[in-house]
């Protein structure tokens, strides 16, 4: 076949000379773009850096269930040390704490007034307790600036930086942090309409700056509360949990943290029937079971290796508040089914069921006008100690 083409004349030197310095700079160029490649990269663009992820690093694997008590420590040192030495008797391993924010680093930037934590943590070792610190953001300290973005409460910086000096203090001494409460709520969400991305972002900040402070230390979503309203007043948590895998929220806590109130429902009632009989309230989280609606929710997202972290759980007792008194049980109703709830937890739960704190030891200054009052175990007061049936059968209760 050569021969059907016309004969081709060899052109002057410079001509080539030309097109061999035209290509030279052509590939000059393609070399600078990140397209002088050959084969299938030829055309693909250099990628984009990912956005920076935290260390893989060490998860502690807690005993399941593992037993705990929220308490009110923070303003009377005689009471406080009263409540721990309670904990303990009652052969409970850890104490959960509120610590916000504007009680620590109130006064500026780097103005950190730390005798209230530094007592907390320092008498809770001496009953051998672990510590889990609730860390809450609102109101802001006087100084801090809100975010430029209305629909999240903190500028996640800052509060990052918060949290990583809290951790930083306390390494070793302070086993877990969860951060945030309720973010579900608009009430806990300065009044927004929550946010599930937003929370990731506070998430984020607040894993990596603890986990680079103290890499030991368990970092604990917030609890989300149990509810079917819609936003802007709140979110139900299944839907804010699903939202807030799909912002990518999985690397940045240990434990998922649930709220699990048992309602006017025995505590092994399930979803299903919660959801069906009136006297339950016709929804599928009016029971304790509903953590396990989380916990799909989780193995559905490649969670399954994580633990579960019941940060309020607990039935109320209260006749007042007509919003709680429809589901109110009696005293010792609430000492029957706290303890059938951590049977459940024992038999049903394991391994994946981590620490269970009740709700709750008293804060010295509720009074029957307050609804959490209703939620105790214990009475308000000092120096009289009183403690209700249900402070005495959790102390009674087989604990493995």
């Amino acid at each position: 076949m050569r021969g059907s083409f016309p004969a081709q004349k060899s052109p002057p030197h410079w001509i080539g000379l030309i097109v061999g310095l035209c290509v030279l700079g052509g590939l000059l160029l393609l070399t600078r773009a990140g397209l002088g490649r050959t084969g299938a990269e030829a055309f693909v663009p250099s990628p984009t850096p990912a956005p920076p992820t935290p260390t893989s690093w060490p998860r502690t694997r807690l005993p399941s269930p593992d037993y705990g008590m929220q308490a009110f420590l923070w303003w009377h040192v005689n009471a406080a040390e009263r409540d721990l030495q309670l904990i303990e008797d009652a052969g409970f391993h850890w104490v959960k704490q509120l610590v916000a924010w504007r009680d620590v680093e109130g006064a500026g930037r780097g103005r950190f007034e730390w005798s209230r934590t530094d007592f907390i943590v320092e008498r809770a070792q001496a009953h051998g307790l672990r510590i889990l610190f609730r860390l809450d953001g609102l109101p802001l300290p006087d100084w801090v600036e809100p975010p430029s973005d209305p629909s999240i409460p903190v500028p996640p910086e800052e509060y990052g930086r918060f949290c990583g000096t809290l951790a930083e203090r306390y390494r070793g001494q302070v086993q877990a942090y969860q951060i945030w409460n309720e973010p579900n709520l608009s009430r806990e969400w300065a009044g927004h309409s929550p946010d599930p991305a937003g929370y990731v972002e506070l998430l984020r900040a607040c894993y990596i700056a603890i986990k680079r402070a103290d890499p030991d230390a368990l970092v604990i979503s917030a609890g989300l509360a149990p509810t079917g309203t819609p936003p802007p007043e709140a979110m139900p948590d299944t839907e804010f949990l699903t939202q807030m895998y799909e912002a990518g929220a999985s690397p940045y806590f240990d434990l998922l943290g649930v709220h699990a109130p048992g309602f006017h429902a025995p505590p092994e009632t399930s979803p299903g029937v919660a959801a069906i009989l009136p006297e339950y309230g016709r929804q599928r989280f009016f029971c304790f079971r509903h953590v396990e609606d989380l916990r799909e929710i989780m193995v559905h997202y490649g969670d399954a290796d994580k633990q579960v972290a019941v940060l309020e759980m607990g039935w109320t007792s209260d006749p007042i508040h007509p919003e709680y008194a429809w589901f109110a049980v009696t005293e010792e109703q609430k000492a029957d089914y706290l303890v059938r709830a951590f049977r459940y937890a024992r038999e049903h739960w394991r391994p994946w069921i981590g620490p269970m704190f009740v709700y709750t030891l008293a804060d010295l200054f509720w009074t029957p006008d307050d609804e959490q009052y209703w939620w105790a175990i214990t009475e308000p007061g000092w120096p009289e100690t009183i403690v209700r049936p249900a402070y005495e059968a959790l102390k009674e209760m087989e604990k493995e």
